[in-house]
């Protein structure tokens, strides 16, 4: 009898608990959102394109929203204003990254800049990337070779132009990217062979294309090793691809190490490890994180960039027509542009900056409340998913007229900027997690949409008129067409 009064008085205390425990949940005021389902909480409103899917869903409950991945609490963040509060005001609580299935396996762990948990070890690691990579002086230091890797895209375009056939411009600024990052990071050129038989446009493709698309295994934890959406099977073996291309890479350091005069990003690296003196741990695997890290982002976003900001260029022929006057005005037809040249193109920022407006790279940009807080009286709970919505902050009509047009001249007037300060525009994020690369970005992207508008007119293939060119889009962690650019160049230079 004592033994089952015993049961009894656990069990309505753990029910009573319970109770209470729920209660103080209702106390609390949760921003307002959709209707969930048990367990699935929101994924069922949710489908290939997310940034789309929480637009919509945004319209009608506003601009923080509550939505529940799985079992995964979320805000999600649609205006300037609210983008503020968490990229600037609270971005001490909101700096680090959710779990990521995919950054387990393709970042050893989440040991990468991109998606490392916020503290002292994330804080270092883009100190020494900062310092020994993308500080202006080294930049600088790679001016030239921008140069001559610029010039031999134009030179290949050259001989297809001759051709007069079609060509797909994303490949050829895909394959630019690869060597300029090749080049830069790993200090050396590398082939497409050399990472796979389907060669790096594929490989990164694939990369960018499984780490954003939203996985069950993220927001259900319970399900360990099942594998539903075969998501963990494609990223060992992208891992193992991968892996074999960095450990290659870092084998071609060590062996060349005696050599060197002059020693580029990975050899630092591998000195900072072998010195053992870093307050943090440090050790191969986070070498290789760190590598592949930087090979994905600086290859896949300003040629993406790129290729979208060159899309709308012949969408709208006019506009086209003005950055070409513009630059034959500034630079001239009898030389190719320089990068000194590109403070004075006033035209082609404008152009740039629709560009990456119209076309968020980062379509929806991931952070993780570190503690208990309240914004705008709305409770956020430790452990809860931001999903910060540029596509949605950068097409909405309060801030932005006619928001669905490609409209270079609203920026005429505007103060607006790219780099963080505005967060009515934010292709490079704000705050803490702000993209490091970004001065790198901004270049690379100015001087080859403005070298291909000068040195080429392009034309549409099979008499397809301007607006007819397709801007569907392949929902990733970067926002890509979904057919590639097929252009037909016609050399312009009397060079």
């Amino acid at each position: 009898m004592d033994f089952i009064w015993a049961t009894t008085l656990i069990v309505g205390l753990l029910v009573y608990a319970f109770y209470e425990l729920l209660n103080i949940q209702k106390r609390k005021r949760f921003p307002p959102g959709p209707k969930g389902l048990p367990i699935f909480g929101h994924l069922h409103l949710l489908g290939k394109n997310l940034h789309q899917d929480l637009q919509k869903l945004a319209k009608k409950h506003g601009p923080i929203m509550y939505v529940r991945l799985g079992l995964v609490p979320a805000i999600v963040v649609s205006s300037a204003d609210a983008a503020e509060k968490f990229l600037e005001t609270y971005d001490h609580i909101f700096a680090s990254r959710p779990h990521h299935e995919a950054s387990q396996y393709l970042g050893y762990g989440q040991k990468n800049l991109t998606f490392a948990k916020y503290g002292a070890y994330w804080r270092n690691m883009r100190k020494l990337c900062t310092v020994h990579l993308l500080n202006s002086h080294k930049m600088n230091s790679f001016r030239f070779m921008r140069k001559q890797e610029v010039e031999l895209l134009i030179e290949s375009l050259k001989e297809q132009a001759d051709d007069s056939v079609a060509v797909d411009l994303n490949a050829k600024i895909t394959s630019l990217n690869a060597n300029l990052t090749c080049l830069m990071v790993f200090g050396n050129k590398y082939m497409d062979e050399d990472l796979d038989k389907r060669g790096f446009k594929a490989v990164v493709q694939d990369v960018v294309h499984l780490a954003g698309t939203p996985n069950l295994r993220d927001f259900f934890p319970f399900l360990g090793v099942i594998d539903l959406q075969g998501f963990t099977r494609k990223l060992k073996d992208l891992s193992k691809v991968l892996d074999k291309f960095v450990e290659r890479i870092i084998d071609d350091h060590v062996q060349s190490h005696d050599q060197k005069q002059t020693k580029d990003f990975v050899d630092t690296r591998m000195e900072i490890m072998q010195s053992e003196e870093t307050e943090f741990q440090f050790d191969r695997r986070h070498i290789k994180a760190i590598l592949l890290d930087m090979f994905i982002a600086a290859m896949d976003t300003s040629a993406t960039s790129v290729e979208w900001i060159l899309t709308e260029l012949l969408r709208h022929p006019q506009a086209m027509k003005k950055l070409q006057r513009e630059l034959e005005e500034v630079v001239g037809m009898d030389r190719m542009v320089e990068e000194s040249d590109l403070k004075k193109l006033k035209y082609l920022d404008m152009v740039v900056k629709e560009g990456l407006r119209l076309h968020s790279i980062v379509p929806v940009m991931h952070h993780e409340a570190m503690e208990d807080c309240a914004v705008d009286g709305f409770h956020k709970q430790k452990g809860s998913r931001i999903m910060i919505n540029c596509y949605a902050i950068q097409r909405d009509p309060n801030v932005w007229p006619e928001p669905e047009k490609f409209l270079p001249e609203r920026f005429v007037w505007s103060s607006i900027d790219i780099r963080g300060r505005h967060f009515q525009l934010l292709p490079f994020s704000s705050g803490r997690r702000s993209c490091p690369g970004m001065q790198l970005g901004i270049t690379i992207v100015h001087l080859v949409v403005a070298q291909l508008v000068h040195c080429f007119d392009w034309e549409i293939p099979n008499g397809m008129q301007p607006l007819d060119l397709d801007v569907d889009e392949q929902f990733g962690i970067v926002l890509c067409k979904e057919k590639p650019l097929m252009v037909i160049p016609t050399y312009r230079l009397n060079v």
